[in-house]
This record gives C-alpha cells, structure tokens and sequence, in this order.
C-alpha cells in the first residue's frame, strides 16, 4: 500500500473552507470594533541589546531573521526535551513532517515509504544523497540507532516512546536496514498511528557517528551517558543536526544564534538549497510584554510564531500595521489547549513521603469536587476580558482540526459556568460553608491550594488571576505562583509536588499524538506521572480505573484504520476525560502572528503548534 494523501486533502479542504468564511467574518467584526476604540499606547522605549546583538553578528547574504523566546532552552538533545518552543524547531528532522495547514503527512528524510497488506510492515526509503551538518552521510544505519538504540531503549527516559508502544503488551517495532537507503520497521500488529509519529520531532534522526558511544556507555548510576550528552553547555561545534539550521552559538539568558546548514536536503521550486535565510538569532526576552515593545521598534520581525498573539497585542498593532510595515495573519483557532490540571498522584517519593497533602489529595480525587471548580470558572468573562472575545470556549483534549473531534452537540460533556451547580455539587460531596462563605470539608479543613503557572506569559498569568476570583467567589482560597517554566517542569516531571497547574499542551489532527499525556504509563501523563527511568524510586502509585479504561481506548483506536470506528473510540475517550476532570479545559485561542513585510514565505494556520513551521522556506526581501 502505497503512501496516499489526495482524499484526507480534499476532506480538509472542505472543512477548511467553512472556516475561512466564518473567520472572515470574524476578523471584519474584529476590525470595525477596534476603530471606534480608544486605548493607551504602549511606550516603544526599549533597551538596545538586540541592536547590539545583531551589530556583532556578521552581515547575511541571504538574510537574517530575529525571532524571541521566553527563557533559556533547557537541552539540545531532542529525545529529552519536554518544552515547547525549542531550538529543534530549526534542527532537527525527522522521516516524514506533517504540513502545517492541512495537516497532511509528507516526506522529509524518507521520499516515500510503503505500507503492507496487514500493516504490520512499514519500509521507507531515505533520500539519496542525505548528510550531517558535519559533512558525513546521513544513512540508514542512522534510523536504526535513533530507534532502536535511543527511543526504543528503556534506560534513555524520552516521551517519544509512548507513541511508538503498540498492543496490550506495549511492544515496540524492531527495526532494520534492508538495502542501502530503505529501512524496515516490523509492527507486532497493525498501529495506524506509526507513520504520523516519525514525524515527531522527539523521533528525529540522531548521528550515530557522534551518539553511539553514549548509548553503550553507563555513567556512575548505570545510566547511559546519552542521557547528559548535549545538554546546554556543550560546544555548538558538537552537535551535528540534520534539519535547516543548527546552531552556531549560545549565550544563556540572552540569545541563540543559527546559521545555516549548506548540507540541508531540501531545494526549493527553482533549484536553489535552502533554507532561504543565513541566519536565525532567537533573542531570549523574559516577558511578552518586552517581545512586544521589540517588535514595535523593529528589533524583532515576527511576534506570536510560537503563541498567539495576546488579543491586547492584536488591538494596539492593527492600528500600526502601514506605519511598522508589517501584516497580522489570522490562522483561526489553534490546535493547542490550555487547561488546569488537578495533582492526582497518590504515590510517595523515595523518603516515604506523600507527593500531595493527603488532605488536598482526598479533595482532588472527589470527582464532584472537580466538577464544581469547573463550573465556578466564568468562561464568558475570561475570554471577553482576558481574550478580549479573540477566543472559543475549550472542551476537548482532541484539536478542533482533528476528525476525531468530538463536539458538545454531538454529546461531549460541558461545565457552563453556574455557580449554583458548583455550590450544590460541593455540598453533596460533603463540604459545608461557614457564616462568612468560606468552604471547609468534612473534616473541618479549610479549602485552601495553590495554583502554580510558568512566569512571564502575561496571558496565563492573568487567567490564573481570574480563577482565583472565580473560586473565591464559592469560598476556596487559591494561592497563585507563578515561576520559571523550568522549575515548572521540573515539579510536574521530577518532585511530582504541585497541588494545581495552569499550561498547554501542542495539538494534532492525529490524537494518539496525545498518549504520552493521557496513557497513564505516559512520560507526560502530569496528573498521575508514574515511575519514570533514570528517576529516584516512588511508592504506592495507582492507576484509577478511568485511567485504565483510557489506556484500553488509545490500543483500541491505534490499532483500527476504519475511520468511523476510530471516530468512537476517540469520542469514548474524550467522553471520559468530560466525565472525570483530571484536567480542565479553558479557551482556544485564535492564531495570531504578526510578520514583517519583508519576511517572505510564511503559510499560517492554527493548525500548527508553530507559526513558522515551513522555516526552510523563509526568505528575507533583499531590499530589507
């Protein structure tokens, strides 16, 4: 079976064109309102560190764009990374990409690959003629390391494994060379999602030449080396990348430096390499509110690649497109959520300790307790003051854009905002409230947790603001933290201490692209991470049956390729999640970017969690 893509093109153009007559529609009410608006300017006084940056930086032939991020990058070693966004944005490549507005899977590495009558046999071929960065060829034996010997390894803790497990006994494919650029990749039963995951940029190709010798050698714990291998202190010089660029310098706390990779496989229409650009400084600004003062004085060419644009940003930049030659682009609603995350880990740490309070923990596992806080969020008002009405309320773990998506008119459980019903569960679930409005449970205990979310993204930091308003108003008092995106990641993958979270998660139209959240052996699975390699050991953790239910559901949907039958399989799933509330869910966002006029090449949508995906494909006017 041959790799095909002209039906699911089609199925998404259609659905693709409803949308764009809704957004249209959208985007001219959004216009007329803001014209009759009066609003406070934004002072562009800005440091001169970028000006200074790009002074030291040698003059590109080709161009240069100036992007930013919101803290430092924590690896350069794509299997370990768990952040997003990340330098292997521009690095790495994997066998196939997914297109970032259809969604459509293409060839990348691999040209094409072919699919057996049972399913059970995946072949590629790889492009003739592939290299490193470094010069050396990129082979198959290259495709065999990355996965057999690091992302199929058990002692090499990466997320890329949970979409690659297959079956009851979540077994992964063996896979060898079979010719000199095709490698044979044999399931131990059908698994539909196999292609779509070699698209993951945690399943990108890694240079056995420079890595080998990390795998087979065990540090002072009997960890593989790999493990500490290009973290952030490594030499540039040292890591050897197969995707557009690769990195050319680091200065923590202040920018990153790409410059193009001449050995980068792609051309474009007229036969010239690519990528299109020289170089890539990626300026490492604390705050949102900083990008945007940047941008305004044209330190940056593009704001919102990688979230969309704040709905405040949108208003004050549409006023001053001619003037800052640049455009806003309206993607429509992005494929990525935003939700709370309640602590459900009943396990203790390796001192014997709970993870959770076990006061707050018997709150979170009450299910109605759950409930409640979900209808006591005012939605409504969170997306009209903090979205600014840029914004459609979020029920689903599964994308919009996916055709698995299941809406509440076809029976998706939803929480409207009641305070009426968030009270009344409450008390069913055997909380009472004092003379003065404050929440207590059985026990005498008052209802008080925290809230922690990463600082610097001025969008989540003010949602967790409401929500301490919201539950306020039924009598809990919610303490709001917000801290640094890596010690963030830090307590949901390392300590496992944290009562509640407000973050993201990227979105796909594929949704086992999800199980490394919601499988419960998931290395992501944050509400109730299990033991993970490499960590200190945990006790007593359990898996709810629910959980169990959903595991069950993503083997289910990843072994049937009848797409009515996938549809409700995955709609049990997201049915379960409704139901339960480990997580819940806020608002989708609409895919806003603002680019340059002089940045040619950018193809948006809100579809892809990155708003330049094509990068390859970037070019700078050279009258810029």
């Amino acid at each position: 079976m041959q790799y095909r893509g002209r039906r699911y093109r089609q199925r998404q153009a259609r659905r693709s064109q409803g949308r764009r007559w809704a957004w249209i529609g959208l985007w001219l009410a959004i216009a007329l309102l803001l014209i009759g608006c009066q609003r406070a300017d934004v002072s562009t006084d800005v440091s001169t560190d970028i000006s200074t940056t790009l002074a030291t930086v040698e003059r590109s032939p080709l161009g240069r764009l100036v992007l930013a991020g919101l803290s430092d990058p924590k690896t350069f070693n794509p299997p370990l990374n768990q952040e997003f966004p990340h330098v292997f944005l521009f690095t790495a490549r994997g066998l196939t990409q997914e297109n970032g507005i259809t969604g459509e899977l293409l060839p990348e590495l691999a040209e094409s690959w072919q699919v057996s009558d049972d399913g059970t046999l995946i072949t590629f071929t790889l492009r003739p003629n592939l290299r490193w960065s470094d010069g050396e060829p990129l082979t198959v034996e290259d495709v065999v390391f990355t996965y057999r010997d690091v992302i199929f390894n058990p002692a090499i803790p990466s997320d890329a494994k949970d979409g690659l497990r297959i079956g009851d006994d979540r077994q992964f494919p063996t896979v060898q060379a079979v010719g000199d650029r095709q490698v044979a990749f044999r399931l131990p039963e059908p698994f539909s999602p196999f292609l779509r995951a070699t698209a993951d940029y945690r399943t990108s190709i890694l240079p056995r030449h420079r890595l080998a010798d990390t795998v087979s050698t065990l540090d002072s714990s009997g960890n593989p080396l790999f493990i500490s291998q290009w973290d952030t202190s490594t030499n540039p010089a040292d890591l050897v990348v197969a995707g557009p660029f690769q990195i050319a310098s680091y200065t923590p706390a202040e920018r990153v430096l790409f410059r193009r990779n001449p050995y980068y496989w792609q051309q474009d229409d007229q036969g010239r390499s690519l990528p299109g650009l020289d170089q890539i400084v990626w300026q490492l600004v604390e705050s949102t509110d900083n990008q945007l003062l940047r941008f305004r004085s044209g330190d940056l060419d593009v704001i919102g690649d990688s979230r969309p644009l704040r709905p405040d940003y949108f208003e004050l930049l549409k006023r001053e497109e001619e003037r800052g030659q640049f455009q806003i682009l309206v993607g429509g609603e992005s494929s990525s959520t935003t939700f709370v995350a309640f602590n459900l880990n009943r396990a203790k740490n390796n001192e014997g300790q709970p993870v959770v309070d076990p006061v707050k923990s018997a709150w979170f596992h009450n299910r109605q307790f759950r409930q409640a806080i979900a209808h006591a969020i005012n939605r409504p008002r969170l997306i009209n003051n903090i979205y600014r009405g840029i914004a459609t309320p979020q029920n689903s773990p599964v994308s919009l854009q996916s055709p698995y998506f299941l809406s509440p008119e076809q029976g998706l459980p939803v929480y409207d905002y009641d305070l009426e019903r968030s009270r009344q569960l409450l008390e069913l679930a055997g909380f009472v409230y004092d003379a003065g409005g404050q929440l207590f449970d059985a026990e005498g205990n008052r209802v008080q947790f925290s809230l922690r979310t990463n600082a610097g993204n001025q969008v989540r930091e003010a949602i967790a603001s409401q929500l301490r308003s919201d539950l306020g108003a039924i009598g809990i008092q919610l303490d709001v933290e917000a801290i640094d995106f890596g010690a963030l990641v830090s307590r949901l993958t390392q300590t496992r201490e944290w009562d509640t979270i407000l973050i993201g998660f990227t979105g796909s139209i594929e949704p086992h692209s999800g199980s490394n959240l919601w499988t419960s052996t998931g290395g992501s699975h944050l509400f109730n991470l299990g033991p993970q390699p490499g960590q200190p050991p945990i006790q007593d953790w359990q898996v709810s049956d629910w959980e169990a239910d959903i595991d069950r559901l993503f083997r289910a949907g990843a072994q049937e390729f009848d797409e009515a039958r996938r549809q409700e399989i995955y709609g049990e799933f997201q049915t379960i999640v409704q139901n339960q509330l480990p997580v819940i869910y806020l608002a989708h966002e609409i895919a806003l970017m603002a680019v340059r006029n002089s940045v040619e090449g950018v193809d948006y949508s809100g579809l892809s969690p990155w708003g330049l995906w094509n990068i390859e494909h970037l070019q700078i006017r050279q009258d810029n």
